[in-house]
């Protein structure tokens, strides 16, 4: 069953009297809404027991439960040393993850630096291939991690990287931001077809079988020459992307993936409005 929520708490959350993240699944299944995502991207500071009381209250509500880790996390990095930082940055957010009650966890891969592009996805591989061995070792083979399609160029993660990436592990899942291939391609998504091409190279690629596991990240995005510049809401009619033409090609594949919506400020309120526009289709 395809899943419709926001990544965090919007403004409609708190002006609806809302005040914590322990509330959130009660307020997303108000509304009509049946997914949500914790975000790390700043640090780790979620306790245990109200990652615990959290799960709680998403299971009673229906709410599936995804977890952003970390923006720092890099597996180009050029020393060992900070790689390890990464992979622990993983393990602590899964071990979080568990606890709330899901097991999909969102990771931004690597960025160039200093290295040629070639040289810094190389390196990710490998380094993704020892963070395949420390999930078995730490009890986490059923979590799938969701590696993210990204917005400016000197950041790895096209979605022919991510596809490619996802091919080393059965734990390795695409997280498609649309908004990002988007602000990376300076405005290429705007028909059918042209999300066609990308559904349709992911199918081929892995399979159908992971094709079904899809995550997505859904909002417009302005960008310029470098891409990404800021998060925007659907109600921008200058950048894009629509989710018309996408929800079409989801429905004409029988996928069924989970949507975030990362709208700046109205989350939720533009969940509901991806989700009218997929009923509507």
């Amino acid at each position: 069953m395809i899943k419709f929520g926001p990544s965090g708490n919007c403004e409609t959350f708190y002006m609806a009297g809302f005040k914590r993240s322990v509330e959130a699944p009660k307020f997303l299944s108000s509304v009509g809404l049946n997914a949500y995502e914790y975000s790390f991207g700043r640090g780790i500071t979620l306790g245990d027991e109200t990652a615990m009381e959290i799960g709680k209250e998403a299971k009673k509500y229906n709410i599936q439960v995804s977890v952003h880790a970390p923006y720092y996390i890099n597996f180009a990095t050029p020393t060992d040393e900070m790689a390890e930082k990464s992979y622990m940055y993983v393990i602590n957010s899964l071990h979080k993850l568990k606890l709330l009650g899901g097991n999909r966890l969102v990771v931004h891969t690597a960025s160039c630096g200093k290295m040629e592009r070639s040289q810094a996805v190389d390196l990710a591989k490998k380094r993704l291939l020892i963070l395949k061995d420390k999930l078995k070792e730490n009890g986490y083979s059923d979590m799938l991690i969701c590696l993210e399609t990204m917005g400016k160029p000197a950041q790895i993660g096209d979605y022919k990287e991510v596809i490619d990436f996802c091919k080393l592990s059965p734990n390795y899942v695409p997280t498609f931001d649309f908004g990002h291939i988007n602000a990376l391609s300076h405005g290429s998504l705007k028909s059918e077809e042209d999300y066609r091409v990308i559904i349709k190279y992911l199918i081929n690629e892995l399979g159908m079988e992971k094709a079904k596991l899809l995550h997505i990240h859904f909002s417009k995005i302005e960008y310029g020459e470098k891409g990404e510049i800021r998060h925007l809401t659907l109600e921008d009619t200058k950048y894009g992307p629509e989710f018309a033409p996408l929800a079409k090609v989801l429905k004409e594949f029988n996928l069924e993936p989970t949507i975030i919506c990362e709208s700046n400020g109205v989350m939720a309120k533009d969940a509901l409005t991806l989700k009218s526009i997929y009923e509507a289709v």
